[in-house]
């Protein structure tokens, strides 16, 4: 199969069919959807693909029967007839306030306005649209398709100025109740975004919408599946590791079939290298201090149980952390059960990729910054190739002492017992690594299991006044939890002991365990 261009960045259909560019066809689950109903909302993480799939339903619904030559929706869609399409994006720029995002509405209702000979005798943002809307059906004698991009992104904009937000989710509200005013006048409406808002928030006056973001038959919506890695992309595997690509980059799921982010694997398959791609685009420093405010355990972040309820639930003065990650795209659905009126969920992490990037950042949240935490990082793993048990005492009692005395005076969560074994776990797993937490065995659960080269590292932490007490290795005696692991390897029993006084490690006692 001969190798394409690699559509990074680009989200119109016209430029990837016209320039040659690789294409996961989508246009099954573009028909479904405008077969099954008429007004639809999807969250989706950000360069997902939602953009890109918005642009492919304008480019159906115009009727541009060129550009799916070869796609399912060549021979499945009705040619004939061409429908008025109304396209508004909030995704460009950043808005500041109502006032920015009422100038942002007025441009786009502008071009619409100009380019149909509307003349503009509304006085509201609300009633031109609403006149945009009567006026396309009246000159072209079909309904009207409405797709808005990026629908929340003026309120995220604005998320930690809370009376900003508020008016900007105001203005926006009064903005989208024009589409179920103009039931009548629609054909179809599409709206997504990466935050689900509540409806009594944002949506009272559009409470028609379905939500498919938990919907099993469009988990693929966005995001390519493993069949479309190997054969839409079978060209650009040679030389890369498949099941690293799997184990980096696949593992979003939202009920059906998981995916890969496409930002992802476009940029693997440029630079042949794994780095963290879509992370290092812009996570927002908001759920950073978020999570440290809420002296959020880190161990935890991959592996909390909520519901569906809960994960749909989002607003400027309601901000679920489990929400706001899952949205995020930091967090994914591992499993699901079903109990009558809900669906109770589990996260996880969604590839190592997000579990080893974000662990990175908090650690610079927890610790100070980022420059303190890094060469430590790459020590700790150079410490575990050799082995060197006591170097790795050494490296974060070492560690612990370089964070500035102001800094924990400062920090919300130091006082908290959870910060130390937090520390030791977001450095692990910043390295990607094999970790397990409340590691349940017949004598009771162990701290934190790291596995690594062969190697089996049982971890249980104490906090203690000021000397150290040698409770911590023997527990993990006395309760023989190395007996779990006795054909995985040779075994490191490692008690850890801080003391909050004196803020750093005071035991560190090891012991090797060997069949």
């Amino acid at each position: 199969m001969q190798r394409k261009r690699l559509p990074i960045g680009i989200q119109t259909l016209r430029e990837i069919r016209e320039d040659n560019c690789y294409y996961v066809d989508k246009t099954p689950l573009a028909l479904r959807l405008v077969q099954q109903g008429k007004y639809f909302f999807l969250s989706r993480p950000r360069r997902f693909g939602k953009s890109l799939f918005l642009d492919t339903l304008k480019e159906l619904f115009e009727g541009n029967e060129a550009l799916f030559k070869g796609l399912y929706a060549e021979k499945h869609w009705d040619w004939s007839v061409k429908y008025p399409v109304i396209r508004i994006s909030f995704g460009g720029g950043v808005t500041r306030s109502a006032r920015e995002l009422e100038d942002q509405i007025d441009s786009h209702l502008r071009r619409f306005e100009t380019s149909n000979q509307l003349a503009v005798v509304d006085k509201t943002l609300a009633e031109r649209f609403r006149s945009l809307i009567l006026h396309l059906t009246q000159s072209t004698g079909q309904r009207v398709v409405v797709l808005i991009d990026e629908y929340d992104k003026p309120i995220l904009d604005n998320i930690e100025q809370r009376e900003i937000a508020l008016e900007t989710r105001e203005t926006l509200k009064d903005f989208y109740s024009v589409i179920k005013d103009a039931d009548a006048y629609i054909r179809f409406a599409f709206l997504t975004g990466v935050s689900k808002f509540s409806k009594v928030s944002l949506f009272s006056g559009l409470n028609n919408l379905e939500d498919i973001t938990l919907s099993a038959e469009y988990s693929a919506i966005c995001g390519y599946t493993d069949p479309d890695v190997d054969t839409v992309f079978a060209p650009e595997l040679e030389g890369l590791d498949r099941e690293e690509i799997k184990r980096w980059y696949n593992g979003y799921n939202w009920l059906g079939d998981s995916v890969y982010n496409p930002f992802d694997l476009l940029l693997l398959f440029r630079n042949r290298s794994f780095r963290p791609w879509w992370f290092e685009t812009g996570t927002p420093s908001f759920l950073i201090k978020l999570l440290a405010k809420r002296h959020q355990f880190t161990p935890e972040l991959g592996k909390s149980i909520t519901s569906d309820a809960l994960l749909s639930t989002f607003d400027v003065d309601n901000i679920p952390v489990e929400a706001l990650m899952f949205q995020a795209g930091y967090v994914t659905i591992d499993n699901a059960r079903f109990i009558p009126g809900r669906i109770i969920i589990t996260l996880r992490f969604p590839n190592m990729e997000v579990k080893s990037a974000l662990h990175d950042r908090l650690l610079g949240e927890l610790c100070g910054g980022l420059a303190i935490i890094q060469p430590q990082i790459s020590r700790l793993y150079e410490i575990l190739l050799s082995n060197n048990i006591p170097a790795m005492r050494d490296l974060f009692h070492a560690f612990f002492a370089t964070i500035p005395h102001d800094w924990y005076r400062n920090s919300p969560i130091a006082q908290y017992e959870g910060y130390w074994a937090s520390i030791f776990y977001s450095y692990f797993a910043a390295l990607g690594l094999d970790i397990t937490t409340e590691d349940a065995t017949n004598h009771g659960r162990i701290d934190m299991t790291v596995h690594f080269a062969g190697h089996v590292y049982l971890f249980e932490f104490k906090v203690v006044e000021l000397a150290p007490e040698g409770r911590a290795l023997q527990q993990i005696k006395d309760r023989a939890y190395a007996d779990k692991y006795r054909n995985d390897g040779p075994v490191h029993l490692i008690g850890v002991e801080f003391s909050k006084d004196t803020r750093n490690i005071v035991g560190f006692e090891v012991e090797e365990q060997v069949g």
